[in-house]
């Protein structure tokens, strides 16, 4: 069994917040998305199909994807700035709000269908 302060043990600790953090940050952002969802209601009520196609098919641009994969893999790895990561955060953000749009886009659709 390592000893504590070894290196094996501080690596398994902090391994172990980090997971604490990610649970954490999970259920945060969970909570923010549906005041998102709640917030948006009144836009996505005067939805057209047209309207709600261009937001269907919203895809994002590959060169910004290929940024933010980077930024992931920084953030993942430890090694990201303070303003890569609050720009990481701030394209998380706007995702989540297209998320949302996208949802219910797709909802409005299926319902016009049926």
């Amino acid at each position: 069994m390592p000893s504590i302060g070894s290196p094996v043990c501080v690596a398994a600790v902090t391994r172990n917040l980090l997971l604490f953090a990610r649970q954490v940050w999970y259920i945060y952002r969970m909570s923010t998305v549906s005041y998102l969802d709640r917030l948006l209601e009144p836009l996505t009520d005067a939805f057209t199909p047209e309207l709600a196609r261009a937001f269907a098919d919203l895809r994002t641009d590959p060169q910004l994807q290929e940024y933010v994969d980077v930024l992931a893999q920084k953030a993942n790895a430890g090694t990201i700035t303070s303003d890569e990561d609050a720009e990481y955060k701030a394209i998380i953000d706007a995702a989540d709000l297209v998320a949302i749009l996208q949802l219910k886009a797709r909802r409005f659709l299926k319902e016009q269908s049926a």
